[in-house]
């Protein structure tokens, strides 16, 4: 019944987000909690929510005083070259935005930290995407999945929870995974380029000589409506679409648009000359994460702490800064704090270990040799409908000991287990895809719609590399 019942919850969850008849966070409260009364432990419910909140409180903290401490670094400049990089590569070509989108989130997914780079991926894609009309998706889809790969990392999380969960080196599950991983990740890039050829199909080349940008604020930091001025060649000069048929389509400025570059290089929040103390201070903070000096919320609750004061010495500064990044803090932590709702459920009423153990007992018998493949198949949606934690300190050690039963090693189960991290990218129990659809202003149900097929379709890459070369 358990079983049922928690298939029964997701399912209705995720429908009613699709269907765009709750929102995530009001769906994330009430549907756990009426399926808590329906397995009669309606009573035990206030204990499985301050489970669910003790247990992501710290993740809740990090992704608040993350989110202010980047949104700071990209307000003084910090990323400004990185962005520029990027947006001279991708030029007004809707093609090369979305392969841009795809090289910029596996890049800076090298810190381990999805939250990280969804904040720098959106803050520097978003006016593009808006600017020229695109799927913005499109973005957070890319976006997802290319993390998704990267999040495969040793220091990233699921390979050191498999490594720890099975007595194993990380490195002996990582490092073999390499090739499988690449061809991930080449996947992604290809779909970039596919999808990126239909939204260029969709809607043109826009041709500019120059462009110049008037808005105080990057996107980010929320600057709201604003006039957005871009003009081709100085004043007097339309903006044209190319391709297509027929001449190029003038594009008016339109109110509440975003400006088409996004990081105004004369905003006056620019610290150049703290330049190379705030880039120390970034790579002495992602090197304490990857060393694990102190745990990751205390490190950036320091991190903001010490930005804020040595770039906006003056008090009224520093809570300009706060109030301009409330709203993405608000909107991830509120969410973060439901999502404890729906986890200390199923966790609470014992819902995700009757789920995993159905799974697990339905593998035929026959299946016995190939467990590794049946472990990178079930980490798909194992992944996506528990957490990380769930999954690798509940679930492989079972697998494991099922292969290891029929002469598979456990590093082979391991490798598998990973294999399925594009899609649990974006999960609604994972705390950053709020923060994705969030900066990105789009449904959370439209993302899902989007997304589910082609991460899935990514693992499935992965997984099928992985045999092909011998690694799984």
């Amino acid at each position: 019944m358990l079983t049922i019942l928690g298939f029964a919850m997701i399912a209705t969850f995720l429908v009613l987000i699709m269907l765009k008849k709750m929102s995530p966070i009001a769906a994330l409260v009430l549907i756990p909690a009426l399926f808590c009364v329906f397995v009669g432990k309606g009573a035990k419910l206030g204990d499985y929510v301050i489970d669910g909140v003790t247990g992501l409180a710290p993740t809740a903290a990090m992704l608040m005083f993350a989110i202010v401490y980047f949104g700071v670094m990209i307000d003084v400049g910090l990323f400004d070259p990185v962005v520029r990089g990027i947006l001279r590569f991708c030029k007004a070509d809707p093609l090369r935005i979305v392969v841009g989108t795809a090289v910029l989130a596996a890049i800076v997914s090298l810190d381990g930290d999805g939250s990280t780079t969804f904040m720098i991926t959106v803050s520097a894609m978003y006016p593009l995407y808006k600017r020229l009309k695109m799927s913005l998706v499109v973005m957070t889809g890319i976006a997802a999945m290319a993390n998704g790969v990267m999040n495969t990392l040793p220091w990233g999380g699921p390979t050191a929870r498999a490594a720890t969960a099975l007595k194993l080196d990380a490195s002996d599950i990582f490092v073999p995974m390499i090739p499988a991983l690449a061809m991930g990740l080449l996947f992604v890039l290809a779909l970039a380029y596919v999808l990126g050829r239909r939204e260029r199909k969709r809607l043109g080349v826009l041709t500019l000589d120059e462009v110049l940008v008037e808005e105080t604020e990057t996107v980010l930091v929320g600057a709201g409506a604003g006039k957005d001025v871009a003009k081709a060649g100085g004043a007097g000069k339309d903006v044209t679409r190319a391709g297509g048929s027929g001449p190029g389509v003038d594009l008016p400025d339109e109110p509440g648009d975003e400006s088409f570059q996004g990081l105004d290089p004369d905003r006056p929040t620019l610290r150049p000359g703290l330049y190379w103390f705030n880039a120390l201070l970034t790579v002495a903070l992602l090197t304490a994460m990857i060393m694990e000096w102190l745990p990751i919320p205390v490190l950036f609750l320091l991190g903001a702490a010490l930005a804020l004061t040595v770039n906006f010495p003056h008090m009224p500064d520093q809570k300009a800064r706060i109030a301009a990044h409330a709203e993405n803090v608000l909107n991830v932590s509120g969410m973060v704090f439901a999502a404890a709702v729906f986890t200390g459920v199923l966790q609470g009423t014992g819902m995700v270990d009757h789920m995993a153990k159905w799974l697990v007992d339905n593998v035929p018998d026959g299946m016995g040799p190939h467990m590794a493949l049946v472990t990178g198949v079930l980490s798909i949606p194992l992944t996506y409908f528990m957490s990380n934690d769930g999954f690798y300190f509940g679930v492989l050690p079972v697998l494991a000991e099922a292969g290891q039963a029929h002469g598979v090693s456990a590093v082979e189960i391991a490798r598998a287990s990973i294999v399925g991290q594009p899609l649990h990218m974006s999960s609604p129990l994972v705390p950053a895809v709020y923060v994705l659809v969030g900066m990105a202003k789009v449904e959370f149900g439209d993302h899902t719609r989007f997304v589910v097929k082609w991460a899935a379709l990514t693992s499935l890459v992965v997984l099928g590399a992985g045999v092909l070369f011998g690694i799984i």
